[in-house]
């Protein structure tokens, strides 16, 4: 029974002495903060920040799921009243200054809590050593009569305050806090469209990088291969051309080689083209497109593919240079020796998963990753994002390594 109490009572004891610490500390730093805070956006910012701590500990006193904090302080200079008086998370969190008054009898709660019944059982069994001068239940205690009747009867309230007082009064701070600095839809939906904007800008930034690297890639590639081929098939030809009448033997050789020319020109064009998109996912689709890559892969691929329903092309193309760049960067890095895959429809997402057991590492910065070695999942990152899909890397050293990847098919 006693351990239940202790169970119950301490967790709500030790959430109303930190948050009084807490509250009196806010308290006492207010009258600075109200004197020096239009002047200083970090004193504003930082009481934002203060309140969303505090409503995520109170969250947390309650066991409840994490909710979304009031949205950040709205960034200013220094003397910008007007945009201070307009900031809304602002307003709103000067209210934990006065809900900080509420932890003063929430101390009182949580010592009389802990205290009461050890004091009640000190004073029954010292009160003798200085009759009159220890208490219980505030009464002097003279006599035994008085200790045996004020003693039990403090026990008895300190276990009540610990059981369900002060569990209650956590419980109503923790929720009313949660509930006073709790933003309102409007505030939240302008802050994840905010966040959307960012992160919008963010990846079509990377997706632009991305393209632009890709065209330099094209644009090099046709002008060192194609290009060449089919400059030099040109003077073949017309070389050929003036030489007809006076060595038709010689121009027949010129023109089997400007032929073979042709071909191998049209042989550099096809790979080129089948950078942007895989003629493999027109002819077999994404399924059979990796396995195709898996059946190629140095290393065993267990591949799992589920029903994929409809696939939207660029969709397709970016799995597919996913499952490729990695396939590659596990053969050339993991020191792995098995590959498990898995592509399958999760509702309107196509979902991933690539996992190998090698040694780990692997990071998605531009960077070299922890091991030291090169990293080309920065352009598998831009590519995923592009299209509005996430990517999540999972390589602790020493293995395993997952590449979990999720692109949006629409609906």
């Amino acid at each position: 029974m006693l351990t239940k109490i202790l169970a119950r009572g301490w967790p709500a004891c030790r959430y109303l002495l930190v948050r009084y610490l807490v509250g009196i500390t806010a308290i006492a730093a207010t009258p600075i903060g109200l004197l020096l805070g239009w002047a200083i956006p970090g004193i504003t910012a930082g009481l934002v920040r203060f309140a969303n701590a505090e409503r995520a500990a109170a969250t947390k006193y309650l066991g409840l799921p994490d909710e979304a904090p009031m949205p950040e302080a709205v960034e200013r200079g220094p003397g910008d009243v007007v945009t201070l008086v307009k900031d809304r998370s602002f307003w709103r969190s000067l209210l934990v200054i006065p809900l900080s008054l509420l932890t003063i009898p929430g101390l009182f709660v949580a010592i009389s809590s802990l205290f009461a019944a050890p004091g009640g059982l000190i004073g029954m069994v010292l009160w003798k050593l200085d009759p009159g001068e220890f208490t219980l239940l505030g009464v002097p205690v003279n006599s035994w009569l008085d200790a045996l009747l004020l003693g039990p009867a403090q026990i008895l309230v300190g276990l009540a305050f610990m059981a369900w007082l002060a569990p209650a009064a956590a419980t109503g701070y923790a929720r009313a806090l949660r509930r006073t600095l709790a933003p309102s839809s409007a505030e939240l939906e302008t802050a994840l469209l905010a966040q959307r904007v960012e992160e919008l800008t963010r990846t079509r930034a990377g997706a632009v990088d991305s393209h632009g690297a890709e065209l330099r890639r094209i644009e090099r590639d046709l002008h060192d291969g194609t290009q060449a081929q089919l400059v030099s098939l040109a003077m073949r030809i017309g070389v050929a051309k003036q030489m007809m009448a006076d060595n038709p033997e010689q121009a027949a050789k010129l023109l089997d080689d400007a032929r073979d020319g042709a071909e191998q020109a049209m042989t550099e064009l096809r790979g080129v083209l089948r950078t942007m998109y895989p003629p493999i996912l027109q002819d077999r689709g994404l399924a059979g497109a990796v396995s195709a890559l898996s059946a190629r892969s140095p290393i065993p691929v267990e591949l799992r593919v589920g029903e994929l329903g409809q696939v939207p092309a660029a969709v397709e193309a970016a799995a597919y240079f996913v499952v490729a760049e990695s396939l590659t960067n596990i053969s050339k890095h993991s020191a792995a020796g098995h590959v498990d895959l898995l592509l399958e429809r999760r509702g309107p997402d196509l979902y991933l998963a690539i996992t190998d057991d090698g040694i780990g590492g692997a990071r998605a910065g531009d960077g070299p990753d922890q091991l030291g070695r090169g990293s080309g999942l920065r352009g598998m990152v831009h590519r995923v994002e592009a299209i509005d899909g996430r990517m999540e890397l999972t390589s602790p050293i020493g293995g395993p390594t997952t590449v979990e990847v999720v692109l949006p098919c629409g609906s």
